[in-house]
Parts: C-alpha cells; sequence; structure tokens
C-alpha cells in the first residue's frame, strides 16, 4: 500500500456505524515498527470529532497512549461518548487491529466559555533566535537517518540536530508544517504538527536510540484562524527529565504571529 493523498484525506476515518469508524493505515509513514504517533492520534481526534458532530464544541483535550505498533492497512476505530454535558464531552476512542487495541485517546470537545483570557505566562519564542520561517533551510526529505514519516513532514530547524552530544540542555526549536496538508487544518492538524518533531533529547546522545511516545497529553490553547494557511507552526521543546529509560518532554506550538496554538506533554519509551 503507498500513501495517496493529502494528509487531510489520510487523518479521515470512514463512518462503518454508529461510533464505529475504519481506517485505512497507508505505508511509508512509519516510525520504527508502527505508523508515526501524530498520524494515529490525529485520526483519533478526527473520530471522535465525527461521533461528537457539533461544530460548537471544538477539541480543546486529548490524551492518548500508543500502547503497540500500528501496521498499515485496516484499523477499526470505535468511539464511546463518556458523558455529554451542557459544554463539555468526553468521548474514549480505541484504535483496533486483528482485535487487539493498539492506541487509545481520551479526547474532551467544549464550547466557548464566558469571557475570561489571559496571556500565556510562557516566554514568546520570538524573543529569542526565531528567524522568519522563510529565511530558515528545510531539511530534505530522507536525509540521514530520519524515520520514514519525516519525509512527508517540513522542517526547519532553529536549534541543533539529533546525535551531536556534546549539547549539555535537552532543547529543539524550529518551523513544521506538512508537505501536503490539504485543505483541512483542525486541532487534528496540530496533533499530528505537536508530535512531528524528534524528542529534544536526541542532540544530546551520541548516536541512533530506538524510542517512541508512550504516553501524549495535548491542550488546544489558541486557534489558526486568520493565520496564512501556507506557514507553519514554531516548535519548542523542552526535556525536563530522563530516568530508567523513559524520558519526559514539555512542547510548544505557536504561530508565526506570536501566538500560543498548544501545550504537549509526551513522555517517551528509550529502548536502550
Amino acid at each position: 500500500m503507498t500513501p495517496v493523498g493529502t494528509l487531510d484525506e489520510l487523518l479521515t476515518p470512514a463512518r462503518a456505524g454508529d461510533g464505529a469508524f475504519t481506517l485505512d493505515v497507508p505505508d511509508g509513514w512509519q516510525q520504527g515498527r508502527g505508523a508515526f504517533g501524530g498520524l494515529v492520534l490525529a485520526a483519533l481526534a478526527r473520530a471522535a470529532d465525527a461521533a461528537v458532530a457539533d461544530p460548537a464544541r471544538t477539541l480543546r483535550t486529548l490524551t492518548g497512549e500508543l500502547v503497540g505498533p500500528v501496521q498499515p492497512g485496516r484499523a477499526d476505530l470505535t468511539t464511546e461518548v463518556l458523558r455529554a454535558g451542557s459544554g463539555v464531552t468526553t468521548v474514549a476512542v480505541r484504535l483496533a487491529q486483528a482485535g487487539e487495541v493498539q492506541a487509545y485517546a481520551v479526547v474532551t470537545l467544549g464550547k466557548p466559555r464566558a469571557a475570561y483570557d489571559a496571556p500565556p505566562r510562557l516566554p514568546p519564542p520570538f524573543e529569542a533566535d526565531a528567524r522568519p520561517w522563510r529565511e530558515v533551510p528545510a531539511i530534505p526529505p530522507g536525509i540521514g537517518a530520519m524515520p520514514a514519516f519525516a519525509r512527508h513532514v517540513e522542517m526547519r530547524p532553529l536549534g541543533p540536530p539529533p546525535f551531536t552530544s556534546g549539547n549539555a540542555t535537552a532543547d529543539a526549536a524550529g518551523w513544521v508544517r506538512a508537505r501536503a496538508p490539504g485543505a483541512r487544518r483542525d486541532a487534528a492538524y496540530v496533533v499530528f504538527l505537536a508530535d512531528a518533531w524528534w524528542p529534544a533529547v536526541l542532540p544530546t546522545f551520541a548516536a541512533p536510540r530506538p524510542m517512541a511516545t508512550l504516553a501524549f497529553t495535548l491542550s488546544v490553547v489558541g486557534t489558526l484562524d486568520g493565520l496564512d494557511p501556507e506557514a507553519p507552526l514554531y516548535h519548542r521543546g523542552r526535556g525536563l527529565v530522563v530516568r530508567d529509560g523513559y524520558a519526559v518532554e514539555l512542547r510548544e506550538l505557536w504561530g508565526e504571529d506570536g501566538r500560543l496554538i498548544a501545550l504537549n506533554q509526551q513522555t517517551f519509551v528509550v529502548a536502550r
């Protein structure tokens, strides 16, 4: 099976019944033994949104776990509305192949609440080195030891590359977007981009080491409305701790106008 169509098309599951969907997992999007986690989690987000089918309720949080490698081919998605309140709906989504659950997510979709906004306390990345994306060269597709899915993602790094070992801090930064996103840029697209960059700890390694996302928690705190649809988002990642073969990282996605779009915490397994 070859990856055909835009990212928008690949992320959208087909309805198969009440609360049930199917997903055609494409080949060529692997990260290690299974499909890229951002692709899988974004598809779960799309399934939850389709199950609720309420444009007034948008994705606010997604907490997911990748419990096994998702293989190319058919996957069955099952949604369950855990609670539908007056303002927030909570949905559980399971992805199974050959009768075994390989990914799971709990998604909250909520209406806007009473008008209370406060600016983010995080310093905007543009106060440091965040050159306009057009001035930053993109990594050529298929270069080096990048995983297969990376050829579908445009990355314009501002921080150190992986496996340079001289870096004392686990940091990552740069501009990121899908090479063929399609027309729809929604919360699922944000989920996809939040997982697209390499783990911030990799520049501290002297050589490649297999890593995989174990747990993923994302909060959408801004919209893409009004942004140039062709512009990438700015990614900033900071490794917080590595212990017993598990690495915890905090990630941010920013619009080119300085708005904070999403916060993401991930726990990675360092296989060896």
